[in-house]
């Protein structure tokens, strides 16, 4: 169900949230998708995990909820790679591979042919990393895909080398802790790093797969840090009541294709072990469910892959109150010298300013649009007000005025 592999679609930018890219690929197995992986149980490991201190901790960046590390790399600058816990393989760039890989067979890892959502047929080359150094911890024997991280990129604003999937971390305990923007690592057979509510997912595959309340309904949810969603949800059985019904949000941009967001805000509370969300935002899918970033930020997370285990922890106990999700009602597709509109929300602002898929936007509050990476404009749209877009017409240039509103207040 990855679409566009070859060559990469150029990112999207969700109104006021990003587009979500589903970098988890596990979903395509467990959800009954069209994608042909080649294991058909375990997905596999690397061949050696070393760890030399009892904890080490990973330079990390905080990006748009994802949670961005640094290995270390011959080249001038460190690699970056999204950590995934959604996804049941690790992606790495063309030019990592080159450079990490192991020459000649890919050590018995067999190309991955993945079906688009225009039903084209792409394969994903496999490959053996030799070694990944994150801080102190060394990965060796690492097995991989190799993807084109150039859309990933152009999103974040930020160079992408790969996506670290779940079971690289087989042999170590897995700390996200996105109050404090750090990753943590630790041997399998370490104490628990904080204390908090523990919810097993003990299952064949080892996949962070648990089971949440929605009210007084429970279902499956994979734990997605690949996502920077908040509840993908299923509504499938569940019969979920809003307080703001679904409405109509922007095409978003997927590894398994373009869809247009339903999204709205349930009525019944979201329960994770000890923990309640209150009128949470839920984007319907007919795939699997899944807890994306914007949940996650809340919390630190610790996978016991060992103990098949997560634990959430949490300063407060008190139920995480709801907050509007506002929009700039546009989506965009992003290159370095001008944003394309991909589509505009109806019944928005900007719909109203007379926005239209397929304009070209050259600036942001008279600045490039290469001055706003992501971070910086989802600050701008976070504050609410009015943004200056500059539209490109022919040689000729004209601003906007789009008013941030309430996609689901």
């Amino acid at each position: 169900m990855v679409s566009r592999v070859a060559p990469s679609p150029p990112a999207k930018i969700a109104a006021g949230r990003f587009a979500r890219l589903l970098l988890a690929l596990v979903c395509v197995a467990l959800a009954g998708g069209c994608t042909v992986w080649p294991w058909r149980h375990e997905p596999p490991r690397p061949g050696r995990t070393t760890l030399d201190k009892r904890q080490t901790e990973l330079p990390t960046q905080f990006l748009g909820n994802y949670l961005i590390v640094e290995a270390k790399w011959e080249k001038r600058r460190p690699a970056r790679f999204i950590i995934d816990t959604g996804s049941s393989v690790t992606l790495v760039s063309a030019e990592f591979a080159a450079s990490q890989g192991i020459k000649g067979p890919a050590g018995g890892v067999p190309a991955a042919h993945v079906r688009s959502a225009d039903g084209t047929v792409a394969t994903l080359p496999g490959t053996v990393l030799r070694r990944l150094k994150l801080g102190d911890a060394l990965f060796e024997s690492v097995p991989a895909l190799v993807y084109d991280c150039s859309a990933i990129s152009a999103h974040l604003g930020v160079q992408i080398d790969g996506i670290l999937g779940f079971p690289l971390f087989r042999e170590t305990i897995l700390t996200l802790d996105y109050p404090h923007s750090r990753v943590l690592l630790a041997p399998r057979h370490s104490p628990a790093l904080l204390p908090g509510s523990v919810v097993p997912f003990n299952n064949r595959q080892k996949t962070p797969l648990i089971s949440v309340r929605l009210g007084d309904q429970s279902f499956v949810a994979l734990i997605d840090s690949g996502s920077d969603a908040a509840l993908h949800l299923n509504p499938l059985g569940l019969h979920p009541t809003f307080v703001r019904p679904p409405r109509t949000g922007v095409s978003v941009g997927t590894l398994t294709g373009d869809r247009t967001q339903q999204i709205g805000r349930v009525r019944e509370r979201l329960v994770i072990g000890n923990y309640e969300l209150v009128r949470p935002v839920v984007d319907l899918t007919d795939e699997l469910s899944a807890i994306g970033g914007d949940i996650l930020r809340h919390f630190t997370v610790t996978f016991d892959q060992e103990r098949s285990q997560v634990t959430f922890y949490r300063e407060s106990m008190e139920p995480i109150p709801p907050t509007p999700r506002l929009s700039s009602g546009l989506s965009f597709n992003k290159t370095p010298a001008y944003w394309r509109v991909a589509t505009v929300v109806p019944d928005s602002p900007a719909a109203a300013a007379g926005a239209q898929t397929g304009d070209l936007i050259t600036r942001i509050n008279g600045e490039p649009v290469s001055a706003w990476p992501l971070g910086r404009y989802e600050e701008l749209v976070a504050d609410g007000g009015v943004i200056v877009f500059t539209f490109l017409n022919g040689r000729d240039e004209f601003q906007r005025r789009i008013p941030v509103f309430s996609l689901v207040p």
